[in-house]
């Protein structure tokens, strides 16, 4: 059974333990060890993600799969990007599914409750950034509707950049 929930401040441990490592089965080859550690000790702290509870406009969900976490997602209604003309837009920040669920229709799954959700807040359409190496999440967007419409250099840390594709679904 999969279930989809809203995520709250009680979640924040969830969200940084399946954040670090979804982030290193993804991105961990990306950089060095050293650069890698730097982008999680930052983004994956509890403090962190507990501050963005109180921005109305980001939304986090997690996903189960019989009783298991599974990923979870992060979006942030109303986030324009440079690349894109459109208003009331929704930045899809993070959709992370841990290695052990790929292949289980689960980030489909993910992804459309989110296009649904952000549809719902009378969005226009919905923007991501997603690392040009990433060749099956750059496929799977491509296959969901989304067209490139610019790049990003992604900052793991003071020292390393990734190139990213934006790219963006309109309704």
């Amino acid at each position: 059974m999969v279930e989809i929930i809203k995520a709250n401040q009680t979640h924040s441990y969830l969200i940084v333990e399946v954040g670090t490592q979804a982030f290193r089965e993804s991105h961990g080859h990306s950089a060095s060890k050293t650069d890698i550690d730097s982008y999680i000790s930052k983004t994956y702290k509890k403090e962190t993600i507990l501050e963005e509870f109180n921005n109305q406009k980001v939304l986090y969900h997690l996903i189960y799969s019989d009783g298991v976490i599974a990923g979870f997602s992060k979006i942030k209604l109303d986030t324009t990007n440079k690349n894109i003309t459109d208003i009331s837009i929704t930045k899809l920040d993070r959709i992370y599914l841990l290695e052990a669920f790929h292949g289980k229709q689960l980030g489909v799954k993910l992804f459309q409750f989110n296009v649904e959700l952000s549809k719902k807040q009378h969005q226009n359409g919905i923007w991501l950034a997603v690392w040009t190496e990433n060749q099956k999440a750059v496929n799977f967007y491509q296959n969901m509707g989304f067209k490139i419409v610019g790049a990003f250099d992604f900052k793991i840390s003071e020292t390393h950049s990734n190139p990213n594709h934006i790219m963006y679904l309109e309704y």
